[in-house]
């Protein structure tokens, strides 16, 4: 793997590790595919809540930031968050709300 880093990585890396609980578990892969550059990031299982935010807000100012960088580089940047093991997973679909309980007279 070629341990080059480049501004976008270092922003994430330096944004993430200020975030989190355990600085010393944040890995970020870059890697080149079709859409671009993708980098992957992986922090422990307790830091995905810090690193991803109430509904998603942080998660989303970051891949903005990093975004704006790589294009400032004249790189197309994607960032992908790795579910930790252990983690949550994706959340479960709630239940249908039961309607015949909306008409109930007390």
């Amino acid at each position: 793997m070629n341990d080059e880093k480049y501004p976008y990585q270092d922003v994430l890396e330096h944004i993430v590790k200020g975030l989190v609980d355990h600085p010393e578990e944040v890995k970020i892969e870059r890697r080149l595919d079709e859409m671009g550059v993708l980098l992957t990031l992986k922090v422990h299982k307790d830091d995905m809540g810090a690193v991803v935010g109430r509904q998603g807000t942080t998660a989303r100012a970051i891949r903005t930031l990093v975004r704006i960088i790589g294009m400032k580089n004249q790189a197309r940047v994607n960032l992908k968050i790795e579910e930790p093991d252990g983690g949550r997973g994706p959340a479960s679909p709630r239940e249908p709300r039961d309607s015949s309980l909306d008409n109930l007279q007390l």
